[in-house]
C-alpha cells in the first residue's frame, strides 16, 4: 500500500549556521501493508510528523520516493512531486481544523462539495455518503448542529468524519488525541481503532504517546533523531527492544550493565554482572565477553519477602527502600548490591520500606541490548 525509500529532509540550520543543513527525517524507509495502522512513535524533534508531512505534500522531501498503491507521488530520481491536493490522502490534524461557520454536516460535505467538476458526485450521492459516515462515528443525531457547539470528543470524530467522507486510500493522523482530556482520550483510542478496523482503513498514525501506540497499532516505528530505531508489532517492541533507547522510550526498564559469560544450548545467554548472574535472550549471536545491557521491565520482576539464603542466577536478594501505589499496581524500589530496582506488584502487595525481599528475573522477561546504546 504505502512504500517509503530512503526519505530524506534538511532544514536550513540557525542564522549564524546557514550553510549548515539540520537533518530532521535520515534516509528513512519503511512498508505499510493494506489495512494496517502503521504509528511513527517517538519524542518531540525525532522526525516523526516530518516525515507524515513528506507524506502529504507538506514538504518536500530532499529525496528518496513515496509510493501509494502503486501511484507514485514523490520521486527526486524521477522528477514527480504531486501536490498535496493532488495526491488523494486524507488527513487529521492535531488540532481539527474544523471549519466553525457550518454545521456537522456541511463540515463533512465540503471536501465533496469543491472537487473539480470531473470528479464531482452528484448531490444525492454526497449526501448519503455523508450520513453513512456521520452514522459511522455516531454523530448523525448531531448532523444540523454548529460545529463550534460541539465537545472535544465530538469534534475530533466530526474531523476524522471529513477524511473518511473522500475514501481515501491512506489515512494520515498526526497526534489528534493530544487535545483531549485523559478520560476522553482513552476511550477515543478504542473508538478510532473500531472505525479503522470497520472501515479497513490503512493509515499512518503520529503519536509520542507509548500507551496510544501500543493500544492501537498493528505495527510501531520508534524514531529517534531522524531515524526508525525499531520496527515491529507493539508486542515486541515493549517485550524486545533493540536499543536501550527504545527500552526506556517504550514503558519503564531496569537496565543491568555486565557481560557475556556463556551461552547455553538453548540459546539463551548467561550474563555476569557486579550484583551477580541473570539467564537472557538476544535475537543476534553475542561473543562470550561482549558487554551489554540487560533490560527488564518492572512488572517482569517477581518480588517475594524474605531474602534467599544464597543468591544463585537470576535470583537476588535486596531491601525495599520505598514504594508508590499507582492504583492498578504498587512499584517497589529494592536496593540490591550498588543497584536500585524496580518491581511492579498487585497492589494486593505492599512491603514498606526495610523489608527484606528476593528478585526474580525470568529469563523469557529479560532482553539484551548493546552496552552505551
Amino acid at each position: 500500500m504505502l512504500e517509503i525509500e530512503e526519505l530524506r529532509k534538511t532544514f536550513p540550520a540557525s542564522r549564524g549556521e546557514r550553510e549548515k543543513r539540520v537533518v530532521a527525517v535520515n534516509d528513512v524507509a519503511f512498508t505499510v501493508e493494506q489495512g494496517q495502522l502503521f504509528t511513527l512513535l517517538g519524542p518531540s524533534g525525532c522526525g516523526k510528523t516530518t516525515t507524515l508531512r513528506c507524506i502529504a505534500g507538506l514538504e518536500n522531501p530532499d529525496k528518496g520516493e513515496i509510493t501509494v498503491d502503486g501511484r507514485t507521488l514523490f520521486s527526486n530520481q524521477n522528477g514527480i512531486r504531486l501536490r498535496a491536493n493532488e495526491r488523494g490522502l486524507g488527513m487529521v490534524f492535531q488540532s481539527y481544523a474544523i471549519w466553525p461557520h457550518m454545521n456537522v454536516f456541511k463540515n463533512v460535505a465540503f471536501p465533496l462539495e469543491v472537487l473539480p467538476w470531473k470528479q464531482r458526485l452528484p448531490k444525492k450521492e454526497i449526501n448519503s455518503r455523508v450520513e453513512r459516515v456521520l452514522s459511522v462515528v455516531q454523530l448523525d443525531h448531531l448532523a444540523d448542529r454548529e460545529a463550534t457547539d460541539l465537545s472535544g470528543g465530538q469534534q475530533q470524530r466530526l474531523a476524522l468524519a471529513r477524511a473518511l467522507v473522500m475514501e481515501p486510500p491512506l489515512l494520515l493522523l498526526d497526534e489528534p488525541l493530544s487535545n483531549l482530556d485523559a478520560k476522553l482520550r482513552e476511550e477515543m483510542r478504542f473508538e478510532l481503532k473500531r472505525l479503522q478496523r470497520e472501515f479497513d482503513i490503512t493509515a499512518v498514525y503520529v503519536t509520542h504517546d507509548q500507551v496510544e501506540a501500543l493500544a492501537m497499532s498493528n505495527v510501531i516505528a520508534v524514531m529517534e533523531s531522524g531515524n526508525i530505531e525499531q520496527i515491529g508489532r507493539p508486542r515486541e517492541i515493549y517485550e524486545r527492544p533493540v536499543s536501550r533507547f527504545v527500552a526506556n522510550f517504550i514503558g519503564t526498564s531496569n537496565f543491568i550493565e555486565g557481560t557475556i559469560k556463556e551461552r547455553d544450548s538453548d540459546g539463551v545467554f548467561v550474563v555476569t554482572t557486579k550484583t551477580g548472574d541473570l539467564r537472557a535472550s538476544s535475537p543476534v549471536d553475542l561473543p562470550v565477553g561482549e558487554p551489554v545491557v540487560v533490560s527488564v521491565r518492572p512488572e517482569h520482576v517477581d518480588v517475594a519477602k524474605g531474602s534467599t539464603p544464597v543468591d544463585s542466577v537470576g535470583r537476588w536478594s535486596g531491601v525495599v527502600e520505598n514504594r508508590a501505589f499507582l492504583g492498578e499496581s504498587v512499584d517497589h524500589v529494592v536496593r540490591v548490591g550498588e543497584l536500585e530496582l524496580r518491581a511492579r506488584c498487585n497492589p494486593a502487595m505492599s512491603l514498606p520500606p526495610e523489608t527484606e525481599v528476593t528478585l526474580t528475573f525470568p529469563e523469557s522477561a529479560c532482553s539484551l541490548v548493546p552496552a552505551g546504546d
